[in-house]
């Protein structure tokens, strides 16, 4: 009887171990089923700059089950991983009808969710930027704002509307902010009654720096650049709360709002809290090097969800595309040595530098050896890459019409809604509002 290899989330790390495995396994040697409560992989590097308007979101997502040839795709939620049992418990994200699916190796690759590290008021007022879901919200809360503001005489309510305050200042914080800046400068025109000076960005970031991972000049460069565009940032004061329209520092300093980007972090997949392995500070599992669980023969992680460590004693892969793409291989080919009783290999991989896009044609690049390059070119260099590491050649092929695209036309400033009333109610909420129904 061949193998039941079951493969947990289709992002990066998931999808590449699959890919890999379709090409190794003999067809009879054993069967694979993936499972994915989305029905397409995101492209995440490029999501900051579908709320902007700078790509069509439907460019960044390639089908799944386009990406297989032999593997079975289950779409659902993972419910409970019963490690004794060796069964998952799925639950259609249509349906909600419940299956369970058995494995003799399982590779648990169920990514990370937003945290809000319990700060009052973020779950229910901040809008994340992970999925397409928070990418239409966080555009259609930008548009509303400024419809709203379009319409209103009152001051204040008008410089809540048109304040907007991103939290964290990594990657996701920066390049957001950097293209949203982008999309005010490129759509205001259309809007006679608001003025560019009118509109406020505020970065806020709790530690010292922006870009914290990063070496020190990224920061730096990033600082510099966001706030000649007109970024206010906000260095050293964490948030303490968000109330109805208004962001509370640790500080005191309280700033009017209508739409918070919260972009501070992420933790694993809170399901895998429950399961009876090592796990790390944040709720991630303690994987050995060539990506196993420790006790657990069969039991594979790989992604956001796991710490892989590195050479280095204490030292810990970061949860980054890059290291999930080149890792899914190797995982697939230690799950095939382990099925044919050789001995696994050990992850090691360089990383081939880190990239940050910041908008206005301009980002910031570190390569290895410690080099940092900044502005146009580092803004070519990440273009490059990661229009290069978009899968299939259609979605490249989008994606680079829609850069061109955008330095001939202005951004579209469609909200995508009909005004039903129902819509309507959407939208108010959206903008942090209460619905308002007709009688």
């Amino acid at each position: 009887m061949s193998a039941r290899i079951l493969v947990l989330g289709g992002g990066f790390g998931g999808l590449a171990t699959v890919q890999r495995l379709e090409r190794r396994l003999r067809p009879d040697e054993a069967s694979i089923t993936l499972v994915s409560r989305d029905n397409f992989a995101l492209f995440t590097p490029m999501l900051p700059e579908v709320p902007s308007g700078g790509i069509e979101l439907r460019h960044i997502v390639t089908p799944v089950r386009a990406e297989l040839t032999r593997t079975t795709f289950v779409l659902g939620e993972v419910t409970g991983i019963d490690l004794d049992a060796k069964t998952v418990a799925v639950a259609h994200t249509i349906t909600g009808a419940l299956q369970h699916i058995g494995y003799d190796q399982l590779v648990i690759a169920l990514g990370s969710v937003t945290s809000t590290f319990n700060i009052p008021g973020v779950a229910e007022r901040a809008l994340p930027l992970k999925t397409v879901e928070d990418a239409e919200a966080l555009r259609n809360r930008t548009i509303t704002s400024l419809e709203l503001a379009d319409a209103s005489t009152d001051p204040a309510e008008r410089e809540r509307l048109l304040t907007l305050v991103a939290v964290g200042g990594g990657y996701t914080g920066c390049e957001a902010v950097g293209e949203l800046v982008d999309f005010f400068h490129n759509i205001l025109k259309f809007y006679p009654t608001i003025k560019l000076a009118d509109v406020r960005v505020i970065l806020v970031e709790a530690g010292g720096k922006l870009l914290p991972d990063l070496p020190a000049a990224m920061g730096a460069y990033t600082a510099k650049n966001l706030s000649e565009r007109g970024v206010e940032i906000v260095l050293g004061d964490g948030v303490k709360s968000i109330d109805e329209g208004c962001v509370r520092l640790a500080s005191g300093r309280e700033i009017p709002s209508a739409t918070v980007l919260w972009s501070a972090g992420v933790r694993p997949a809170p399901l895998l809290k429950s399961l009876p392995i090592e796990h790390a500070r944040n709720g991630g599992i303690i994987a050995g090097r060539d990506m196993s669980i420790a006790d657990r023969p069969g039991v594979w992680a790989i992604g956001d969800c796991a710490w892989i460590p590195t050479k280095k004693p204490g030292e810990w892969y970061p949860a980054t595309a890059q290291h999930a793409i080149r890792s899914g291989p190797v995982l697939a080919d230690n799950i095939v040595a382990t099925l044919r009783g050789l001995p696994t290999k050990e992850f090691d991989y360089q990383s081939l530098g880190t990239m940050a896009s910041l908008g206005a044609r301009r980002g910031v690049c570190a390569f290895p050896n410690g080099m940092i390059l900044t502005g146009f070119l580092a803004w070519v260099l990440w273009r490059s890459y990661y229009l290069a590491r978009l899968p299939g050649w259609d979605r490249k092929v989008r994606v680079g019409l829609d850069w061109a695209l955008g330095v001939i036309f202005p951004r579209d400033i469609a909200e995508m809604r009909l005004y039903t009333e129902r819509v309507a109610s959407s939208a108010a909420r959206d903008a942090g509002m209460q619905p308002h129904l007709h009688p």
